[in-house]
């Protein structure tokens, strides 16, 4: 029987990896890697550092080219499942013809695998359809969202009060979820919190290229910052050619004397760091 491991190598530092991954990596003997082109050809550098550092044996690596999903397609579902089962034809070629049964293959996944992350997915849709037989086991892994809310000093959640994990398109079409103080919103490429104002009373923290050299935070009152982070992610974009972010949208709490109140780590106005 093939094995097959899906890693999460954290958002960005490999120093994020946890002792169960590092010694995962050393079981493998293929890593199957995915080649999305020349312009993140840097975040390709740092997979390979990642091995670098923690691997020890001997193992292969077979990249393959990432197949292009339409993203000006009208049907942004349908585009979204047709890319996933490219990608799934893709991966079971290479468990199929660069896998020996009995061997044990990885993919390496950015972040936590199971968050916001098409592998296990594409797993399973392999596993129903029976073209290719192998087990899996996840591994894992610090994500974005972890590392945003360590590296702003604040908690993920507060006494009492649900967390949400929303996309872009999500916040652009519905708003703030009614009930949900306190927002996650990953994969907004349309800046959808520009919509808020003062009258909304709330703050966003706001990262992108988390755990790299080029890690980016930005946190205040959301009407404050927001031309700043608009700002900040377009220059980003084009001195990189692309960008990961992700942010955290926090209502104010009112107290019983009408006062607001921010609870946890106190709203760090205007703050910028680029370090």
């Amino acid at each position: 029987m093939r094995e097959i491991l899906i890693i999460g190598i954290g958002a960005g530092d490999p120093d994020h990896l946890t002792v169960q991954a590092i010694e995962a990596l050393r079981r493998v003997d293929v890593f199957f890697l995915l080649d999305k082109g020349a312009v993140k050809q840097d975040l390709a550098a740092l997979r390979q550092e990642i091995l670098r550092r923690h691997t020890t044996g001997a193992y292969r690596a077979v990249e393959i080219a990432d197949p292009e999903r339409d993203r000006t397609a009208a049907d942004y579902q349908a585009a979204v499942e047709d890319w996933r089962r490219r990608r799934a034809d893709r991966f079971a070629e290479l468990i199929r013809d660069e896998l020996p049964d009995g061997g044990c293959g990885a993919f390496l996944v950015w972040g936590d695998p199971a968050l916001y992350d098409s592998t296990l997915a594409i797993l399973d849709d392999l596993r129903d359809r029976d073209v290719v037989e192998f087990d899996h086991q996840v591994i894992p892994g610090i994500s974005s969202v972890a590392v945003l809310t360590a590296r702003h000093r604040i908690a993920l959640n507060r006494i009492g009060r649900p967390v949400q994990i929303t996309t872009g398109r999500r916040l652009a079409d519905e708003g703030f979820p009614a009930g949900v103080d306190d927002l996650v919103v990953m994969l907004d490429a349309q800046c959808a919190f520009t919509r808020f104002t003062a009258a909304d009373g709330i703050d966003i923290y706001w990262g992108a290229y988390l755990g790299t050299p080029d890690e980016i935070l930005i946190a205040g009152p959301v009407h404050q910052v927001a031309d700043r982070v608009v700002t900040a992610r377009v220059e980003a974009r084009r001195r990189r050619g692309w960008i990961m972010d992700t942010y955290l949208l926090r209502r104010t709490l009112v107290q019983t004397t009408g006062q607001h109140q921010k609870t946890g780590q106190q709203t760090r106005d205007d703050q910028v760091t680029d370090d």
